[in-house]
Formats: C-alpha cells, structure tokens, sequence
C-alpha cells in the first residue's frame, strides 16, 4: 500500500498494543483519517493531502499521545516505533506467581431466557483451578474447572435431569475446563480473556470481559485477589441434545446462555489449611 500515515505501538515492556485508534487531523481540527492498530501493533492509514497534522493515539490502559507530523509529496508520513505508556491503574494489579483458585469462596451461574419473559438460572459451586501471574500482566495465564455434576437449579428433579446423558451427560464428561490463550487490556481495571472452553465434549474458543476488583490480607494469614468474568454461549455450539429438551417440555429455553463467575484466588500453589 503506498502512501499514507505509518506507525507501529507497543508498550513499556515492548509488547504490540492491539486495537489502539490512531487518529489524524489537518491544522483546523478537521479529522481526516481514523484507523486502529492490528494484532502487531501496526496501524496504517490511506493517502493523505501534503501538509503538517496532528496524530492523536489512544488505547485503553495507556496515556493518550498526540505528535505533529509532515505528510510529504507522496501522501506518505511516518510516526515510526512508538511505545505507550500505561495510566496509573485504578487498582494494584496482584503479585506474580502462582494463585489458588479458592472454590469455597468462589462460583459460575449460568442464566438462559425461558419464553423470551423469565430467566432461568443454575449455579456450579464446585470451581478450582490456578492463575499464573505474570509481568507484563498480559502474559499471565488461566487454567480452570468445574464439576460439571455439582450444577444446582434449586428444583433436584430438574437438576438430575441437567446432569444426564439428555443434556451435560455427567458420567462421560465430568469436568468442564478452561484454558487462556491469550490476555489485552480494555481499561485499567478490565481484560478480555481468551480461551479454549471443553463442555460437553466440545471445544470451543471464547472471550470472557474480565474485572478484576483487588486484592488484599485475608483473616488466615493468606492474600486473596478478587475477579469477576462474563461472557455469552451459545448451547448448540456444545452439542446440548435439542430434541431432549422437547421431551424434556424445555424447549422454550433460549439458546443463548450467559455466564458469570465471581472468583477468589488464594496467593501460592495451593490452599491454606483453614
């Protein structure tokens, strides 16, 4: 591609900042090119007419930066190798190492629409499993599970019925489990976490909007950080029998299922004995 306004972000620590908006504008405040930074940190804009610009880069997480820039004969201009630098964080990030996944304090309810007027719910209280967290923050890893048979609705006919071949099939796939790929920035206290989730005996990539709330001393001499996670599944997607749920009387329940799950790690490799 020839012409246009070429720059290349990354952070402090010289990783690429993905999804930063570069945005230029002439001497009169006029925008005249907006474009966002691929998954290298790369961003590049079309032609543009001769003359001096200001290019203003925001990205969430970071100190937004503004630089005047030539554009010559050609349409070309170069910002270059540009890093970002981070905002103060609204919260102190937690210690690297290892983090204990505390299921006493933690949990996973699932909530599906049932005729478009009500909402359904179960609760998974049987979740462990370990972060790893590391510097940059964007490195750290996740890997979790769930005992698929622990899932509760409050009804125990209802929930021996979930927990057969009919629908989770709890004897031939016992556990859930979720592994990250991959951690960026939304904002000073939010992450998108991607992973891999095997439910049901399906694996599928999905995305979790995650907040992290702090961390801090607990009464057992321990440190505790504090997370809260969503996203959105689809059950077709894991191969929920859709006629059972006819013979079931369920099939007004929605397709589409959302997640949330509060959790509480515990600081080190595993936990206390309380």
């Amino acid at each position: 591609m020839s012409g246009g306004l070429r720059a290349q972000l990354r952070s402090s620590g010289g990783w690429p900042v993905e999804n930063a908006v570069l945005t230029v504008t002439d001497l009169n405040g006029r925008q005249v090119a907006r474009e966002a930074t691929d998954a290298k940190g790369a961003v590049h804009t079309d032609a543009l007419p001769p003359g001096m610009y200001t290019a203003v880069i925001t990205a969430p997480g970071f100190t937004p930066l503004a630089r005047t820039v030539q554009i010559g004969s050609d349409g070309a201009g170069l910002l270059g190798d540009i890093s970002l630098a981070p905002v103060a964080e609204a919260v102190e990030l937690p210690p690297e190492g290892p983090w204990t996944i505390d299921p006493m304090h933690s949990s996973v309810v699932a909530t599906a629409r049932h005729m478009g007027i009500a909402s359904i719910k179960v609760r998974f209280p049987d979740v462990g499993g370990r972060i790893d967290v590391a510097r940059p923050v964007e490195r750290s890893g996740v890997r979790a599970e769930i005992k698929a048979g622990s899932i509760e609705s409050g009804i125990q006919m209802r929930d021996d019925h979930l927990r057969s071949a009919d629908f989770l099939d709890v004897e031939a796939y016992p556990l859930i489990t979720f592994e990250s790929s991959g951690l960026s920035r939304r904002g000073t206290d939010r992450w998108a976490l991607g992973g891999v989730l095997t439910l049901h005996g399906e694996e599928r990539e999905v995305e979790l909007d995650l907040r992290y709330t702090g961390h801090g001393p607990d009464p057992w001499g321990g440190v505790r950080a504090a997370f809260h996670a969503e996203t959105q599944l689809h059950r077709n997607d894991f191969a929920i029998n859709y006629s059972a749920m006819v013979r079931a009387g369920v099939a007004a329940i929605g397709t589409t299922v959302k997640v949330e799950l509060d959790i509480e790690a515990v600081q080190g490799e595993s936990l206390p004995q309380l």
